[in-house]
């Protein structure tokens, strides 16, 4: 192993638990964490560093990710480590991860013979033949990684890029689209061995939170800066999918993260009216303007009560902090506000509808104001 480093420890007490949740967003996450699952706690848990802790030895114990084994994680981590050593922001990292992890699955391929994608090896199957290295090279991660990293640098606006175009202008793969899926998993991967980096600001290299409004290593942001009025399925609105931002009218709607926009319309109210272009009132049912965008891990965003046609049309893709509308009070809406919903497995119905204001802060974006 060619990346020296001293092992560090990252101790959490729950003092210092509480002052990092106070830091990163305010202290609402503390009543959370009992409802979360052993999963879903460990993943919260590692992104409270914000990477303030630094990467993980590879050589050290390393976490379990599933599905990854040790080797494949310790590749990760190799990955990770040169990004921090070249100084490359966080989100970087997340790129680099994701890539090997649709490239090689973190395994270090040696020549596949008729397998082979032509000469392709190592973790980012690098072509010797197009002047990436000698195979020995590639085969090394260290140095696989620095090749992988120097190239991004040079990709104008790589920061603010969906992956998958940043991932797919190094790598020029066949399958341009492939890599935006591992986002997810890559985010985790990142925060659990160097002290929950992908919750940090992106395109920093001082660890950081990300501050609402910018945009996490994980490529995740706020929709708008405004406090958390009425919540997930509280027991006042238990059939209530979503939370709602109450700020004034006009105010700029920004997409989460990036994605692809699957549905755009003006919502019809219990009457059968599309009737979106005036203030709605309660009871008159419906999202007035809305806006669906599906993002990496077929992970659904539904943004409501829109003032007017959104600015984005479906199938338009779109990146984090793309401004897709401005808030109004269309539809079943009491003023103005946008009410924000997070649904999985791209199921629209309310049995994928989870709690936006969690979801959020385990994407290093926390709902609720500055942040």
């Amino acid at each position: 192993m060619s990346v020296p480093r001293p092992r560090r420890i990252v101790v959490l007490i729950s003092l210092v638990v509480t002052l990092v949740l106070l830091c990163c967003g305010g202290s609402v996450t503390a009543l959370l964490l009992g409802s979360l699952s052993n999963d879903e706690q460990s993943s919260l848990n590692a992104a409270l560093g914000c990477g303030k802790g630094g990467a993980i030895d590879p050589d050290s114990k390393l976490p379990r990710v599933r599905p990854y084994g040790a080797t494949q994680i310790r590749n990760a981590a190799v990955i990770i480590n040169v990004g921090e050593q070249l100084q490359m922001p966080p989100r970087a990292w997340v790129i680099a991860v994701a890539t090997a992890m649709q490239e090689s699955r973190l395994v270090n391929l040696g020549h596949l013979g008729a397998r082979n994608d032509h000469d392709s090896q190592g973790l980012f199957q690098q072509r010797p033949s197009s002047g990436w290295g000698t195979p020995a090279q590639v085969r090394d991660p260290v140095y696989a990684s620095t090749k992988f990293y120097n190239k991004l640098k040079t990709v104008n606006g790589w920061e603010t890029m969906p992956l998958t175009r940043a991932a797919q202008s190094v790598q020029i793969s066949a399958y341009p689209d492939a890599y935006a899926k591992h986002e997810p998993i890559a985010t985790q991967i990142v925060n659990m061995l160097a002290d929950g980096a992908a919750s940090a600001a992106g395109n920093s290299v001082t660890m950081v939170c990300a501050a609402s409004g910018q945009i996490a290593a994980s490529g995740w942001t706020v929709p708008l800066r405004a406090g958390v009025g009425s919540g997930f399925r509280s027991p006042e609105r238990p059939n209530h999918q979503g939370v709602d931002l109450s700020v004034d009218k006009y105010t700029p709607i920004a997409s989460v993260a990036s994605g692809v926009v699957s549905l755009v319309k003006c919502d019809e109210d219990f009457r059968g009216r599309k009737s979106c272009n005036v203030d709605g009132y309660p009871g008159k049912g419906g999202c007035g303007w809305m806006v669906e965008i599906i993002h990496a891990g077929n992970v659904m965003t539904r943004y409501c009560h829109l003032v007017q046609r959104p600015f984005v049309k479906e199938n338009q893709q779109v990146a984090a902090g793309d401004i897709i509308g401005r808030v109004g009070s269309s539809g079943n809406s009491s003023g103005p506000h946008l009410h924000f919903e997070v649904h999985l497995n791209n199921d629209r119905s309310s049995a994928g509808a989870v709690d936006p204001v969690r979801f959020m802060r385990q994407q290093g974006a926390a709902l609720g104001g500055e942040g």
